[in-house]
Order: C-alpha cells, then sequence, then structure tokens
C-alpha cells in the first residue's frame, strides 16, 4: 500500500495565527485538492495528522472541528480527491501528550490503524514539527513553503533528508515523477531478466 501523511493547515489549506476556528475560515490553497486527487489516482492513500490545540485552549469544541473536516471531505470529493482519515491532537503543549507532533505518537497511530511500517513513507507538513515526527518513525520529510513554510526553512534545523517544495502541488509532481520513473527503470529491468 502507498500511504503520505499530510499536515492540514498550511498544507492542504490557508493557515492562521488566530486558528481556524470554524468551516468558514477553512479555505483551501490553490492546487492542494486536486494534488490530492492526483495522488488518489497514482494508488495513494491520504491521511492527514494535525495538531489542533484550539480545543484545548477553547477556541473551538469538536463539533465544530468535525464541522472544518467534513467541508475539508466534501471540497476534496468534489475535487475528485479523497482523504481516507485525519487523525488529530486536541491537546495543548502543557498536556504533554504523546500525539502532538512533534512527537510521533499520531503517526505511531496511523501506522497500527493501516497495518504499515512508515519507513520511507512520505509526510509533508509546513513546520518542523511535522517533519520531525515523520521523520522519528521513518517518514521521509517535505517541507512546503505555503504556510509557515518560509520561516521553518529560514530557521533551519530540518531533517536530514528533508527536501522543500512551493506547495503540496509541487511535491505531488515531485512524488509522481520518482514513481514514474522508478516504475518505468523497473519494468525495463524486469524485461531485461526476461530475455
Amino acid at each position: 500500500m502507498k500511504l503520505i501523511i499530510l499536515d492540514r493547515d498550511g498544507v492542504i489549506n490557508q493557515d492562521s495565527d488566530e486558528f481556524i476556528k470554524s468551516p468558514e475560515e477553512w479555505v483551501p490553497i490553490p492546487g492542494s485538492l486536486e494534488a490530492i486527487a492526483r495522488l488518489n489516482q497514482a494508488g495513494y492513500r491520504v491521511v492527514v495528522a494535525t495538531n489542533q490545540s484550539g480545543i484545548a485552549r477553547g477556541l473551538f469544541n469538536i463539533v465544530t472541528l468535525n464541522a472544518i473536516h467534513q467541508k475539508l471531505h466534501i471540497a476534496a470529493q468534489q475535487a475528485g480527491a479523497d482523504i481516507d482519515a485525519i487523525f488529530f491532537c486536541p491537546h495543548s503543549a502543557d498536556d504533554n501528550c504523546d500525539c502532538r507532533k512533534p512527537k510521533p505518537g499520531m503517526l505511531q497511530d496511523i501506522a497500527a490503524r493501516f497495518n504499515v511500517n512508515l519507513k520511507g513513507v512520505p509526510t509533508v507538513g509546513d513546520s518542523l514539527r511535522d517533519l520531525q515526527s515523520g521523520f522519528m518513525v521513518g517518514c521521509v520529510p517535505y517541507l512546503v513553503l505555503t504556510g509557515k513554510g518560509e520561516s521553518t526553512r529560514s530557521k533551519g534545523g530540518l531533517p536530514p533528508g528533508t527536501t522543500i517544495h512551493p506547495d503540496l502541488a509541487a511535491v505531488v509532481d515531485h512524488l509522481l515523477k520518482t514513481t514514474s520513473t522508478t516504475s518505468t527503470t523497473s519494468t525495463t529491468s524486469a524485461g531485461v531478466a526476461a530475455a
């Protein structure tokens, strides 16, 4: 199974320092939902892993978060995309939970739910903590420059092997080009071996 793990705010939708607190505030980044559709067409299962400390801070509740995610799912489907699951951490940093990125708990839950080893699985984020949590479980980190991405790049300290792309659509271009090249090489090798 091909799996990819995406952060939400700043990767799929516009980010806000004031948090995304309602469905009305959830606005997709141009091209992001179409990029997810292309991933689906290439056989990827798409999972979202997102810190949502706005719940712990009392800025919105679980009902509102569900409404935001319902809007995300509907918008994705209208673009021909399918998101398999959305994992979220509702805690604040002070709660010292295992699921809040940069800790790897949420990604470990994804691995358990989908019964996969995350080694080599692409993870896409706009903040250092997104990349760190993925790197800790063997994911390949991709930084996008949307959301907090420019600031994250300028601060440095990215996990080894992180590649940087303008947005999710560019990450998908890269992944599909790489996959296509690998498939062509494999097919050619198999053809040579058979001959």
